[in-house]
């Protein structure tokens, strides 16, 4: 991949399309990992205001500090990039504490309140960002968003803009060494951070991100008789997180009302 070209179309992109929406730059969430560690570097290079939030919910040490390191590295970079905490802990215990049913009887609870978190924080990145006129920048990759939806409806998926959304994680680590970020975000282990417990990324899918890449690359040009051993393996569990994830991928279907049924 010529990884400086992307990065300029990126940036440039980014700037044009705050420019042409009348705002003044972008708010986006940082996790400590290689997603957000490249969106918000590109979103700093548009020279646009740039508001970084850390917002952690029952989070591991190592997640908040990678994230503060990565926003003080850029903060010593950029005078256009401004970073804050906002602890969502207190705000989702008392949701934890009103919402809580009995697990025996709910068995997808600890998943509902996995998409909570994301949905509290997209909440609170477009609280910020109607306050100081910017746009929710968003951090997803082409294999969550349009491979297998690894990524929460209406949380980390509520977005004003995506730049990533065409890259694979593989070509979004090229740029992550290309941006040089710091050591640590280029070999964070990927993960959501919406579990008390540790759970990657690989863990929740079962495959790794070059597995599925190498799935989607070929998505409509192979069946599952064209696949054996792991590939095949592989090629079962994207199929059946595509299929499930049609709800996310595709646009919210809306009823259409003949139109003679509007005349009486």
């Amino acid at each position: 991949m010529q990884t400086q070209k992307v990065i300029d179309h990126i940036v440039q992109w980014l700037k044009d399309y705050a420019e042409k929406s009348g705002v003044k730059g972008y708010v986006l969430g940082v996790s400590g990992g290689v997603d957000s560690g490249v969106v918000s570097t590109l979103a700093a290079m548009t020279g646009l205001k740039t508001l970084l939030i850390e917002m952690p919910i029952r989070q591991k040490e190592d997640q908040v500090n990678r994230a503060w390191e990565h926003m003080n590295d850029l903060k010593s970079k950029f005078p256009n990039v401004e970073a804050m905490s906002v602890n969502l802990t207190p705000a989702f215990e008392e949701l934890y504490k009103t919402f809580d049913v009995h697990d025996d009887e709910f068995p997808n609870e600890k998943l509902a309140f996995a998409n909570t978190r994301s949905r509290l924080r997209m909440l609170t990145l477009y609280y910020y960002g109607q306050i100081n006129g910017l746009l929710v920048c968003g951090t997803g990759n082409k294999v969550e968003d349009f491979g297998i939806g690894f990524y929460t409806k209406y949380g980390d998926g509520g977005v004003d803009v995506s730049p990533i959304a065409d890259l694979y994680k593989t070509e979004v680590y090229a740029l992550a060494k290309a941006l040089n970020l710091v050591k640590n975000i280029q070999e964070a282990i990927p993960t959501d951070g919406l579990w008390d417990a540790e759970r990657t990324d690989e863990m929740q899918i079962g495959a790794t991100y070059p597995e599925l890449e190498k799935i989607q690359k070929e998505w409509g040009t192979k069946t599952e008789a064209d696949y054996n051993g792991r590939d095949l393996e592989v090629f079962k569990i994207f199929s059946r997180m595509n299929k499930a994830a049609q709800h996310k991928i595709n646009p919210i279907p809306v009823c259409d009302i003949p139109e003679e049924w509007r005349v009486d």
